[in-house]
């Protein structure tokens, strides 16, 4: 894939759980390790399913990442030496995440970006679908369904087995033990009480 050279950008990739994400995002941060870039790793620090601070892929690829609250604490850890900014589970930041990428890439950074982009009831989550509209390039990669093996694009939420209820808050951290990739057709979500 060709990208621009001696100039900033913004690309994003994207999918439910399972997908790929987080390790897409190390595979390119590598890369661009290899090539000797200053890089710059961000996750949100309520993200500690497998380290506090690397981001770590399902398949247990990791890269060292500085464990963040707030978007803006980014500007923190940037300088005029950084040439690339990863930014994993993009989705729990708040929108000040989309004017950080963009200056980030105005000052002829290169901003690569990880998460979901729908949250447990397969609608868009947090500031990801406004990042996908200002971003040079998207990568929507799928998952498969754990109900019946074709691609699947959902994050299915269970809790005590069952599926979530339209009503429980969005953000809740896990993993296996509490979602699984689904396609469109096996995806839940009880909109009534029981």
């Amino acid at each position: 894939m060709y990208r621009p050279v001696n100039h900033g950008y913004i690309e994003v990739v994207i999918g439910p759980m399972y997908s790929g994400k987080s390790e897409e995002l190390i595979r390119r941060i590598k890369r661009a390790e290899i090539a000797k870039q200053n890089i710059v790793v961000f996750k949100p620090r309520i993200d500690d399913r497998y380290s506090k601070e690397d981001v770590v892929s399902h398949s247990g690829d990791s890269v060292g990442a500085i464990p963040i609250n707030k978007a803006n604490e980014i500007y923190n850890y940037i300088d005029e030496k950084t040439q690339v900014v990863g930014i994993d589970e993009v989705q729990f930041f708040d929108e000040e995440i989309i004017n950080i990428a963009i200056n980030l890439a105005d000052k002829g950074i290169r901003v690569i970006a990880a998460g979901l982009d729908m949250d447990f009831k397969g609608e868009p989550f947090g500031p990801t679908p406004k990042l996908l509209a200002v971003a040079e390039f998207v990568d929507k990669i799928q998952a498969i369904c754990s109900v019946c093996g074709q691609p699947a694009t959902r994050s299915q939420r269970l809790i005590n087995g069952e599926p979530a209820r339209y009503d429980d808050p969005i953000i809740q951290v896990g993993a296996v033990e509490s979602y699984e990739a689904r396609c469109r057709k096996c995806h839940v979500v009880y909109r009534d009480k029981k």
